[in-house]
Formats: structure tokens, sequence, C-alpha cells
């Protein structure tokens, strides 16, 4: 499909139980929209069968790819999917569709413009949680606070797995990701500051997996390490516009 309207990338780690409900609603969803739609599932470093998966669903349905990559990493999942789409807006989407499909819509024209990166919100005026523990809620508003100390002043959800970005920002930005890892919405959205892009957080509702993959402490240690790796990219020039 040559330049679709809207680009879906599924970053999908040890995802093969999940995997095939997600793709299905999508599928749903994108069948019911009066714009053309790319999905590409980009599986990296799985221990299951997460890319066959992925395979067989894109062999038997229209406008569905499935990317490998070897090396393992979400971040690098994500770069590599926002790199190799080919739509006008380029949407990133967990895998566990903790954000119901069906508010895409809500990051797109006509519902939603004039910006160059829409990030979804747990804590945006109008978000709505469901059925979230309240150590991981206090856990993540902490995270956040060092976040909005030492980066990102002002954003108040980060690392909400659903964000989309026009196609020559998508460009602009991940061709100069560093992070791999958990981080890496962190130095995306640092970049995207640092070039002066319209960031816009969009209120969204929200159902906690108790599968999640993050693992609170371990991975709040390598954020801070992570962001203090940001700044100092920054101070370096590792950010600067390429003539």
């Amino acid at each position: 499909m040559s330049n679709p309207f809207l680009s879906i990338i599924i970053p999908a780690y040890n995802e093969e139980n999940r995997l095939p409900t997600t793709l299905i609603q999508v599928k749903d969803f994108i069948q019911r929209q009066p714009f053309s739609t790319e999905v590409l599932v980009v599986e990296n470093g799985s221990q299951d069968r997460t890319y066959e998966v992925a395979r067989e669903f894109a062999s038997q349905t229209a406008c569905f790819a499935a990317i490998h990559e070897e090396r393992r990493g979400k971040g690098l999942a994500v770069q590599r999917g926002m790199l190799a789409a080919q739509g006008t807006y380029r949407f990133m989407c967990d895998a566990d569709l903790s954000m119901p499909i069906d508010e895409t819509l809500e990051f797109l024209p006509p519902v939603l413009d004039g910006y160059a990166v829409a990030i979804g919100s747990r804590e945006a005026p109008g978000a709505r949680r469901f059925n979230e523990p309240l150590h991981r809620h206090l856990g993540g508003r902490a995270i956040n606070l060092m976040i909005r100390t030492l980066a990102l002043p002002g954003l108040y959800d980060t690392q909400c797995g659903f964000k989309c970005f026009r196609a020559e920002v998508a460009e602009d930005l991940f061709q100069r990701l560093t992070l791999t890892g958990w981080s890496f919405d962190i130095e995306v959205l640092y970049i995207a500051r640092l070039r002066g892009y319209v960031i816009k957080e969009v209120p969204i509702s929200w159902y906690f997996n108790p599968e999640s993959k993050l693992a609170l402490v371990q991975d709040t240690l390598k954020m801070w390490r992570d962001v203090l790796t940001i700044r100092q990219n920054a101070r370096r020039g590792a950010y600067a516009r390429r003539e």
C-alpha cells in the first residue's frame, strides 16, 4: 500500500497469547474507517511464536505486515516500525490494547489537528483509568515527577504506549533515537521539544493489564539513568539538526 493515511505500529515481544485478539480488534477497527490504513507488527527478540502468529495473520489479511528484528528493546521495535511505515500519520499502539483501539480517532483529523506529536495521557483532564492498583498508580506518578523535573516539564504522562506522529516528524525524531528500551519515549519527546514541535496530550480510557512487563523498581532505576544519558547527549549536541 502506498501512502496510506494511517500507519499503526505494534511492537510485540512475547505476545503469542494476546496478539491474535489484538489483531482481530485492529482489523475490525480499520475496516470501519473511511481512510486507508497499514498495520505493522514489529516482533523483536521473542522466545515464543509471536512472529509466526503475526506473519500468519498478515498472510491472510490485507494491509497487515509482520517485521522481525533480532535485537530486543521496545524502543528499537517502535523505531523500526516508524521508519518502515508509509502513513501520513504514524500511531504506536501497545499490543495489549490497554486503550481501546477506537480511541485512535481522538489522535487524528478531524478530531485533532495542528500538532506534530500527540501522546495518549492517563492524567489529562477527561482521562479514565480502570482496575489499576493504587501502588502502580502512585509508582507511575513518582516516575513522571522525575521525568518532568529532569527532562520534560509540563508533560504528565510520557510513558503511555499510544502516541501519534506526523510522517515527517516521525522520520526526523526516530532517526535520532539512541535508546532502545523503555525510556525511548522520553528521548523522542525530548528531541521533539528541542525541535520546537507541538506536543499534545490526549485524554484516553486506559485499562490496567496485570500481565504488564514493567518491573517497577528495576525499570525506574534504568529510566533515571537513561534520563541522565539524554541530558548528556543534548549537552554534547547529539540531537542537533543535521545539515
